[in-house]
């Protein structure tokens, strides 16, 4: 006897364990580098955040241009519009609690910002993924830093099969300088996408570092950076 039922496509639904909170801001303009100043200034309000291991602190950008890989150099300051966001990527446990953040006020190296309204924002499930800060371990030039974030992968038993490595930003403590690139991720299934948007890549999520942003795609990109590390097929 042969039985066999329908294959049936099921759609996939994303599991909302973490989360992305966009928050309005009032703020005419910041240091281009802020992320020590800015994680500091949110303790201050929510002392759980500095303890909280998936919660992620996304650096404020303003306007960029080209592709969307250039902003103002690291020394200088960027101007504000009012559709400027501050995003916080946290547990669905912790949405509450950071909702407490709304109209509060926090220096960020001298310069005033006044938080608004958020909304939440659910990890979409798209196959590329761009991070604009992921921490380079020392000693790592770019061809080992790729190799680096392969290795770390299959460790999840992720197989990467798309990469596109970019430009390198230093982010400053009071202890040390932070090595970063920017790291496109591309070919990825949704659960996979899901997955790493939730868990990050490397250190330091809250100064801005390892957090994965849903992309449009690879392409744009590749066409404007010499460095594409391509495996697989």
């Amino acid at each position: 006897m042969l039985w066999e039922d329908e294959n049936k496509v099921t759609e996939f639904v994303p599991p909302e364990n973490v989360i992305d909170l966009s928050f309005k801001i009032n703020c005419k303009q910041l240091p281009t580098m802020h992320a020590w100043e800015l994680s500091q200034a949110l303790y201050e309000i929510l002392p759980w955040l500095a303890e909280e291991p998936e919660a992620g602190i996304h650096q404020i950008h303003g306007a960029t241009t080209g592709n969307g890989w250039e902003r103002p150099s690291d020394d200088e300051f960027m101007y504000l519009s009012r559709r400027t966001r501050m995003n916080l990527r946290v547990p669905k446990t912790r949405v509450e609690a950071t909702l407490s953040l709304v109209g509060k006020k926090i220096d960020i190296a001298g310069h005033e910002l006044q938080i608004g309204e958020a909304i939440e924002k659910p990890l979409n499930p798209l196959g590329t993924l761009f991070s604009r800060y992921v921490v380079v371990p020392d000693g790592l030039d770019e061809e080992g830093f790729l190799q680096w974030v392969i290795e770390a992968m299959a460790q999840r038993d992720i197989h990467l099969r798309k990469m596109l490595c970019g430009i390198s930003h230093a982010i400053h403590t009071p202890d040390n300088a932070l090595e970063t690139r920017s790291l496109m991720i591309a070919d990825l299934d949704k659960q996979t996408s899901i997955a790493l948007q939730e868990q990050g890549i490397g250190e330091h999520r809250h100064l801005g570092c390892g957090i994965l942003m849903p992309h449009k795609g690879i392409k744009a990109v590749g066409e404007s950076e010499e460095k594409t590390h391509f495996s697989g097929t």
